[in-house]
């Protein structure tokens, strides 16, 4: 894997990330909401790094703290949608008539609807809160995985060692567990890590809306929004925190195609 370009980078890039993430508050030193009107708005410096905010908090800190949680919606929301989208896929690919059409129907609803518009109908009912972001995310996410489980369900019940799982008498759930749910996996997974940095995306744009996370977390979305009022005088706020988010989705977008070029057979031939 690792002599495979794309996926060595992103991987390098994202155990970069979460190293930060793990050791952040150790590495620096400073808590991310420990105020010192003292240092209000210092460019960066080897005291800090990044500089500090509006507050006087360390911004390198809360940009690593920031990391956590956009690392830990991300992978909540994948892992929600993809077992809604996987499930449902599987059940309308194998047992298809009305089942498959109700689910279509469904699925082409919620393709259609705008999702961050969808989102943050759905934060504004639960209220504002990391893991309401995340399940809102998931809600409106979930489609793309169905469709493409589905395609692959419907290629493979018709192989001959699911008819002879079925004559048998074998059961539709464990034909589904065991010969089918095996063979979509790789498929899966390479949609999982494609689809973290368009969560990641929405996670930071619900947050800048001040749908995410609340002050004083430090959620990247509230710190770009927080940062405007200050662009022209300390641009450092909104630039790092820029920075970080295109740094992580770009890592994650070089893992899923390396894990494509991986496990496509297409692609190596």
């Amino acid at each position: 894997m690792f002599k495979n370009p794309s996926f060595a980078t992103g991987f390098a890039v994202i155990a970069l990330v979460a190293l930060g993430a793990a050791l952040a508050g150790h590495a620096t030193g400073y808590e991310f909401d420990a105020i010192n009107m003292s240092e209000v708005l210092k460019s960066p410096s080897r005291a800090n790094w990044l500089g500090t905010d509006q507050y006087g908090r360390d911004l390198f800190t809360r940009v690593l703290f920031g990391a956590r949680i956009a690392l830990r919606v991300g992978f909540i929301a994948v892992a929600i949608e993809s077992l809604i989208g996987v499930t449902l896929g599987l059940i309308s690919g194998y047992l298809g008539g009305y089942v498959e059409r109700a689910i279509l129907f469904v699925t082409d609803l919620t393709w259609a609807m705008p999702p961050v518009i969808l989102a943050m109908a759905i934060v504004t009912v639960l209220g504002p809160s990391v893991n309401n972001v995340a399940v809102s995310i998931a809600v409106v996410s979930w489609a793309q995985f169905t469709r493409v489980v589905r395609a692959k369900t419907l290629s493979l019940k018709e192989l001959p060692y699911i008819e002879a799982a079925e004559s048998i008498g074998e059961s539709g759930l464990s034909i589904l567990v065991r010969y089918i749910l095996p063979n979509v996996a790789p498929s899966i997974i390479v949609l999982a890590t494609l689809s973290l940095p368009s969560a990641i995306m929405s996670t930071t744009a619900l947050g800048f809306l001040g749908l995410g996370a609340q002050p004083p977390t430090p959620d990247w979305g509230v710190m770009l929004s927080e940062g405007i009022s200050y662009i022209e005088d300390a641009s450092w706020l909104s630039v790092f925190p820029g920075v970080a988010i295109v740094v992580l989705v770009v890592g994650f977008n070089f893992l899923g195609e390396g894990l494509r070029e991986l496990i496509d057979p297409r692609i190596k031939l």
